[in-house]
């Protein structure tokens, strides 16, 4: 084979070799030091032109100087970057390297020093501080499929057999410009697919924080729940022994399980605000506690109304009169703090409590104004659900009405039984019930059943949105690992009812992941911080009743995970000791 030939076959090699390369860094050091080779040069330096129009150092090679910057070196160029343009806007034709970036034209230097065309003087200084002599120069620009200069390619000293330099041939040019050719199309599209996936994380990141800026309930959720679902899954990547012995994930399944982490709450913008952040039961966009308080002052006015009438009619004795009405005020106002403290919620309403909310309902009040004037359109549809009263009328002080009631007015993806997502998930009648009744009567915490499915609903709605996305296959399993974190390993959980076994292990990280976080979280406006160990025994119960997997609790603890989370993460006051042994028998 000639030496033409091997060239050729050489530059046959290198274009399938760059076409496979997708680190940029690799892929860039791959084509000067495969344009070295071909030109024999003794340095070489790759250049990127930037958006403001300058040429970057990123690989810097001179072999005799042992000089190796850029590329996986993990060595720092420090030179700045050559400005393509002088400060009147003018081309800087003078830089050799910015002149061919300019022309999209080849130049070929025989010696450096006895050039008049282009400005060697860095160079030259460059020379006297290295004991160094530049003299064979061939800077080839680098084109892209439109033609565009995406950067330049420089080799500096061609060499004979013997080691002298010599100037770059008519014969080797041509091969490092087809060299250049290729470079440039596979750089470009490595630059491209490289811009594009800074792209998807700046808007996965950009969902993710705008979910967390939603509800100050959140806090830095959606942030922290990735950290930790990574560096759990690095430790069971890291496992020798165990269960996780034969665990690993390739590069493309890390920034699989790096998206469905940072996703995995991105349902959480279809959930209103006002449900996420319920803080009593009668709360909506606005807190209607004011409202029933303006009914109980109504009724105080009309009973002492009723009670002044009395006496001026001559109906009583005035003394047993305003005894009677201080004693009906007084009720009043016990009624109104009882339903008010009902409001704040608790950990349990008992029946006889329940009994006194619905005994309250029953009084009445008097009102003279349309409640239909003023009203939205889809609110007055709901009361005429029922006739409209005449006007005085009496109405009771709390009510369920048909109006507070709010059907469901779009498809509910787990209602439908042959649903294609597999969603096993009960679904209340109506979308919400704003009865006053119903809702001061809620047994635990703040929310009706029917706010419960709606915030339970965000994961269901973040598997319906990333399921629509065009994933390609290998991201695939981005919906699975998102939307898994809410399921049980008995197969108590939701969104599928999945058990165990059928969950792949990120989605299993991840459900520890959410659960840690959110018994740690320093954040949330509606507690006080946990201690690291009440956080860990309360998981520790989740595992018994089968809700978080046995092998990555224990990992979590073995592997130290969750004292490095904490040592990042939660405030110093809250890190305590924790004896792990009696939670690994």
């Amino acid at each position: 084979m000639s030496s033409d030939q091997a060239i050729f076959r050489k530059l046959i090699d290198i274009g399938i070799a760059l076409s496979a390369e997708k680190d940029t860094n690799k892929l860039m050091e791959t084509i000067l030091l495969e344009a070295k080779d071909i030109g024999n040069a003794d340095g070489g330096t790759l250049y990127l032109r930037t958006k403001e129009n300058t040429l970057k150092f990123e690989i810097l090679r001179t072999d005799s100087l042992g000089v190796a910057q850029g590329g996986t070196t993990g060595v720092e160029i420090t030179i700045p970057p050559v400005l393509m343009f002088l400060e009147d806007g003018s081309p800087n034709t003078q830089q050799i390297v910015c002149s061919a970036a300019l022309s999209g034209d080849t130049l070929n230097i025989a010696d450096a020093y006895d050039s008049t065309a282009f400005d060697f003087s860095g160079t030259k200084r460059f020379d006297e501080g290295n004991n160094y002599r530049t003299r064979s120069v061939l800077t080839v620009p680098l084109k892209n499929s439109q033609n565009d200069v995406i950067g330049v390619l420089q080799l500096l000293n061609a060499q004979d057999p013997d080691g002298q330099v010599v100037t770059f041939s008519e014969q080797i040019q041509p091969m490092i410009e087809a060299l250049a050719s290729q470079a440039a199309v596979a750089l470009d599209n490595a630059m491209l697919i490289e811009a594009q996936e800074n792209l998807l994380d700046s808007f996965i990141t950009l969902m993710a924080r705008a979910v967390d800026a939603k509800s100050p309930y959140t806090g830095g959720h959606c942030e922290r729940v990735p950290e930790l679902t990574e560096m759990l899954t690095r430790a069971a990547c890291d496992s020798t022994t165990g269960p996780f012995t034969e665990f690993s994930l390739t590069e493309e399944e890390w920034y699989e399980l790096h998206i469905g982490a940072w996703l995995h709450d991105c349902g959480k913008v279809t959930t209103p605000e006002y449900v996420v952040d319920k803080a009593t039961k009668l709360e909506t966009i606005t807190d209607r506690i004011h409202e029933i308080r303006m009914r109980f002052e109504v009724m105080k006015l009309e009973r002492t109304i009723a009670f002044k009438d009395k006496v001026i009619a001559g109906k009583g004795d005035p003394l047993l009169l305003e005894a009677e009405l201080q004693k009906e005020l007084a009720q009043i106002d016990d009624d109104f703090h009882f339903i008010a403290q009902c409001n704040l919620g608790g950990e349990f309403m008992a029946d006889d409590l329940v009994e006194r909310v619905k005994k309250i309902a029953s009084t009445t009040w008097t009102r003279t104004l349309s409640d239909r004037a003023g009203v939205s359109f889809e609110e007055l549809k709901r009361k005429e659900k029922k006739a409209e009263s005449s006007l005085p009328c009496e109405e009771l002080l709390l009510e369920d009405r048909p109006d507070h009631v709010i059907e469901h007015n779009s498809v509910v993806h787990s209602a439908d039984p042959d649903n294609i997502y597999g969603f096993q998930i009960e679904v209340p009648e109506n979308k919400y019930n704003l009865g006053e009744v119903y809702n001061l009567c809620v047994s635990r915490g703040t929310l009706t059943d029917e706010e419960r499915f709606k915030i339970n609903d965000h994961i269901v709605q973040t598997i319906v949105m990333l399921d629509s996305l065009p994933f390609p296959k290998h991201l695939e399993r981005v919906p699975e690992i998102a939307g898994g974190h809410h399921e049980k390993m008995d197969g108590t959980g939701y969104p599928r009812r999945l058990k165990g076994e059928e969950m792949s292990v990120p989605a299993k990280v991840m459900a520890i992941a959410d659960v840690f976080e959110a018994l740690t979280a320093a954040d949330r406006p509606y507690k006080a911080p946990k201690k690291l160990s009440d956080s860990i025994k309360i998981m520790s119960f989740m595992v018994k009743d089968q809700h978080l997997d046995p092998e990555l609790f224990r990992l979590f603890l073995e592997s130290g995970v969750y004292r490095d989370y904490a040592d990042k993460y939660l405030l110093p006051t809250q890190i305590d000791e924790i004896d792990i042994g009696s939670y690994l028998g």
